[in-house]
């Protein structure tokens, strides 16, 4: 059971009395040091420790299942009926990454060249296109995309090809955003379905024309912003997915990480890979409006 401040005190002040007790009947002074340290000096600091415990919000356990029920349920009601985006404390811990639970699965995962467990992410980047030739982001793209054969080097080497491409057209970023999700390799069957639920997510904004219309100053064929998705499973843990958008810095060091990782044993880490691009026509413009709407998860850089 917990004992609380007071009663801590309480067992202090009989502890004491019984101290007292000793001395004043002339006990061995051995034993009367005895009884200090075994009992009153632990006591003391064990209220000590709840004291500050309370006073800057140090872990207690006198907090009550029923308070944190209620303080949940607070937090839940502010949630739906106010405009707060945090939610509680348990869905805060999930955004983050690794939870405490991830942690303790990940001791008893084996490791790989790239760590452990597998790990699903997406980057998405979006760039300012000047033109549609050969040497544009589109192009290379669709050449990249089908000259593969479907084998893990293929994705991997895809994946790669993609990375690389954006990094040499950083001075063109407008926006970029990232996310990930760890699995244990157990659990290889549910990172499929993460997967697949990025994907999917992805090809239904993507398949959105945007041609423009007769008033429209935007003149097809000529400049766009282009937004460039690649979702990627790969074993390990050591692959950066995080962070894109934040900066130009840590976009670069996701690509990179990408890049570099896929490569990793020939590309026999990559278990998937899926690019996807807009605007897939010479003439579709997509603009800034275009953007903000359909893409509100790109973070300005």
């Amino acid at each position: 059971p917990c004992v609380n401040l007071s009663q801590l005190r309480q067992l202090i002040g009989v502890t004491l009395s019984f101290f007292l007790t000793l001395t004043s009947e002339r006990h061995d002074i051995m034993t009367v040091i005895t009884c200090y340290l075994l009992f009153l000096l632990p006591l003391s600091h064990a209220a000590s420790f709840i004291s500050q415990s309370s006073k800057y919000g140090l872990p207690s356990k006198t907090f009550s299942i029923q308070q944190q029920h209620q303080q949940q349920q607070q937090q839940q009601y502010t949630s739906a009926n106010g405009r707060i985006l945090t939610i509680t404390n348990k869905n805060k811990l999930s955004i983050n990454s690794p939870t405490k639970l991830q942690f303790f699965e990940k001791v008893f995962e084996e490791d790989g060249p790239l760590g452990k467990g597998i790990t699903v992410g997406k980057v998405q980047v979006a760039l300012q296109a000047r033109d549609r030739s050969s040497s544009s982001i589109f192009q290379i793209l669709e050449k990249a995309s089908d000259s593969g054969d479907g084998s893990n080097y293929a994705l991997a080497s895809l994946a790669q090809e993609v990375c690389l491409s954006l990094l040499r057209r950083k001075d063109e970023w407008v926006g970029a955003c990232s996310q990930s999700k760890w699995f244990g390799g157990d659990d290889s069957g549910k990172a499929e379905s993460f997967f697949n639920d990025l994907a999917n997510k992805e090809a239904a904004k993507f398949e959105k024309e945007y041609f423009p219309g007769d008033d429209s100053e935007e003149k097809g064929g000529g400049p766009t912003i282009a937004v460039v998705s690649l979702v990627m499973e790969i074993e390990g843990d050591n692959t950066e997915f995080e962070r894109a958008g934040y900066s130009i810095a840590e976009t670069q060091k996701v690509l990179n990480s990408i890049a570099s990782d896929a490569m990793v044993e020939d590309g026999d880490l990559v278990n998937a890979v899926e690019v996807f691009w807009t605007p897939g026509e010479k003439s579709e413009v997509l603009t800034r409006t275009d953007v903000i709407i359909d893409f509100p998860e790109l973070i300005d850089i």
